[in-house]
């Protein structure tokens, strides 16, 4: 079975930018749709962005098209989430998960597994 994590959060200003990094190890990664999400605060974890296998399909929520942008190189068996233009509404622990099926649009965190411990985002000036 295969092991995410997580890494690249921090702090950051409005209107700044940070890459998340999802770096797998075990299981067979590079046929694996990853996704990412997002929990803040007594919140649902939300969806963000996914990727299938194949680089070929990618959704993104509504939040973060034209501003987030993942991609991913199974040679190193890495996903990357590049956030621009970071808002007040984009602090959150973000996560990545695996699943085995198709990427979809506005996917359930449910669909996915294999989550690691999370990364946390804070945008504040």
């Amino acid at each position: 079975q295969v092991q995410l994590v997580e890494s690249g959060g921090g702090w950051v200003q409005p209107g700044g930018s940070l890459k998340l990094t999802c770096a797998a190890s075990g299981g067979t990664f590079s046929t694996l749709t990853i996704g990412w999400f997002r929990q803040g605060p007594g919140k649902e974890r939300e969806f963000v962005a996914t990727i299938d296998w194949q680089d070929r399909t990618i959704f993104y929520s509504d939040a973060a098209k034209g501003r987030f942008f993942i991609s991913r190189d199974n040679g190193k068996k890495t996903v990357y989430l590049q956030m621009n233009s970071l808002k007040h509404i984009d602090p959150s622990v973000y996560y990545c998960g695996a699943c085995s099926g198709i990427a979809i649009m506005s996917p359930p965190p449910g669909r996915y597994r294999c989550w690691g411990q999370g990364t946390q985002v804070i945008v504040s000036s």
